[in-house]
């Protein structure tokens, strides 16, 4: 099992703000995760395609090639910017 957490809008665009899954058979990098989400339906894919976005794994940003595991926390959220 992974743990998927999303914050700030993307949280409220998906619905949730955490979700447990299954590491899906094939997945084996960040991108590959964000590609299987997004194909879940129109809102995912807005969500999480088209506009920046962070994804940490483990609390430690990650590229899109980044590594996944069982039993890994995958993060997803915006850009903070300060002023």
């Amino acid at each position: 099992m992974i743990r998927v957490l999303y914050f700030a809008r993307l949280r409220e665009e998906v619905g949730t703000g955490e979700e447990s899954l299954a590491l899906p058979a094939g997945v084996h990098t960040v991108g590959a995760l964000t590609a299987r989400l997004r194909a879940r339906g129109e809102r995912w894919d807005e969500a999480l395609g088209g506009r920046p976005m962070l994804v940490a794994v483990n609390q430690t940003l990650s590229a899109s090639e980044g590594a996944l595991a069982d039993g890994d926390e995958i993060a997803y959220f915006p850009p903070v910017t300060g002023g």
